[in-house]
């Protein structure tokens, strides 16, 4: 390097600094007064003939609600099927979650407009007859539409 003038730039008015060396000024791009310290002037707003990108077309919720009652549909195939008793509880969990709520009615009356009779077991308890005595297949609705009537076992009097 040349040796340095009194100013501390070299011949060419070049700052004798490297141009990565930080010095605590921030150059602002846009700002024609050159170096300084603070904060920019606020940009001017942007166009406002242009169209925004990344907006959606309006929800179809017919579409939506179809769509929901599919993936449900898909959610109590794969817990029927799931050999994992951990898989099948975090799905009926995940199903909860969004209003869609498991039907275990054992001890229940014996109602057919929501359960389906499978089986019958004998009893010579008077109080339990029409009761449901088990859940073979767990039933589920979906806030207060039933999707699946859980089938059981119903005590009837010998």
């Amino acid at each position: 390097m040349s040796a340095e003038a009194a100013d501390g730039t070299s011949g060419g008015g070049r700052s004798v600094l490297d141009e990565d060396t930080p010095t605590g000024r921030l150059t602002l791009l846009g700002y024609s007064g050159g170096m300084t310290s603070g904060t920019a002037p606020r940009p001017a707003a942007s166009n406002p003939d242009v169209e925004p990108v990344g907006l959606a077309a309006p929800i179809d919720h017919e579409r939506a609600l179809a769509d929901r009652h599919a993936l449900i549909q898909l959610c109590l195939y794969a817990m029927d099927r799931a050999r994992s008793g951990g898989v099948a509880e975090r799905i009926e969990q995940g199903l909860a979650g969004i209003g869609v709520h498991a039907m275990r009615p054992d001890g229940q009356r014996f109602d057919p407009s929501v359960h389906e009779a499978g089986g019958a077991v004998p009893t010579d308890d008077v109080t339990l007859e029409g009761t449901v005595a088990e859940t073979e297949v767990v039933g589920f609705v979906d806030h207060d539409r039933l999707l699946r009537a859980p089938v059981v076992t119903v005590y009837t009097r010998r």
